[in-house]
């Protein structure tokens, strides 16, 4: 009887896991992060860090995960919104807070506009969304640390490439 119940176990065991799909595991579908790379202004080749940089987001929670806070960085992945066709982020050099807790720095805001393209990925992954035809503009200001914003590729697809160059 033993010898019955183990073999039937095995057998359903077999079953259940050969009805398992490929599809049913999701590795690595992440929509991709607008990747930026800061140049200095004067020898436009020799990427530059920014001292001190935060980078806020704008009509959303001003914390970016995806970068150190307060850091000196030459390069830096943001998200963009899926629900929408424009984000706005505040990039903020040599940011450090006063006595009243209260943010100073130079602050630039750049808005990004562009367009969602949803990609199929698989049945347990879903939809990712990639982003087309991205644009940028700077908000004007009488102290702006950013010279010039170049868009390098307007398709943010593959986060392993820069998409923008700011050149400060």
């Amino acid at each position: 009887m033993k010898k019955i119940s183990f073999a039937i176990f095995i057998v359903l065991t077999t079953i259940f896991i050969g009805s398992c799909e490929k599809d049913d595991i999701c590795v690595n579908a992440n929509t991709p992060l607008l990747v930026i790379t800061f140049y200095d202004s004067n020898d436009t080749e020799v990427s530059k860090a920014v001292p001190s940089l935060r980078v806020g987001g704008i009509d959303n929670e001003f914390t970016v995960n995806t970068i150190a806070d307060r850091t000196s960085l030459d390069s830096i992945g943001l998200p963009l919104k899926t629900n929408d066709v424009t984000t706005s982020f505040a990039f903020i050099k040599d940011s450090e807070d006063n006595d009243e807790d209260l943010e100073i720095g130079n602050v630039d805001v750049i808005t990004f506009n562009y367009e969602v393209i949803e990609e199929f990925n698989s049945r347990a992954c879903g939809f990712i969304a990639n982003y087309g035809m991205l644009t940028a503009t700077l908000q004007s200001d009488s102290d702006e640390w950013i010279q010039d914003i170049v868009i390098t590729d307007t398709l943010v697809k593959n986060q392993a490439a820069t998409h923008v160059k700011i050149y400060h």
